[in-house]
């Protein structure tokens, strides 16, 4: 993963953990039930968002990628059907 795109990454998971924090100190606010509710869907659409990069990066640089410069460090050597295995797997348990 290249550091722009980590940069990116880790902002949103910033972004999202202060998402999280809002919510618990809305609970301890004893805020309204429905305003807590919009927060949590907030933070799940953030999720989302990063799951999506994530993903994209995935595709790009460990499944596209695999026999180029780009691919990732950590990126198994594995034939297309492995890789297709995989990467069903992976958007099957995203979607979940």
């Amino acid at each position: 993963m290249n550091s722009q795109v980590q940069e990116k990454l880790l902002s949103r998971t910033k972004r999202i953990a202060g998402q999280i924090a809002g919510v618990q100190r809305m609970i301890e606010q004893d805020r309204y039930c429905v305003d807590i509710l919009h927060q949590i869907s907030a933070v799940r659409s953030a999720l989302d968002a990063l799951g999506v990069e994530l993903l994209t990066n995935h595709l790009e640089t460990c499944v596209l990628g695999s026999d180029k410069d780009s691919k990732h460090s950590a990126a198994k050597g594995m034939e297309p059907k492995a890789l297709i295995a995989e990467v069903r797997n992976v958007v099957s348990r995203f979607l979940h």
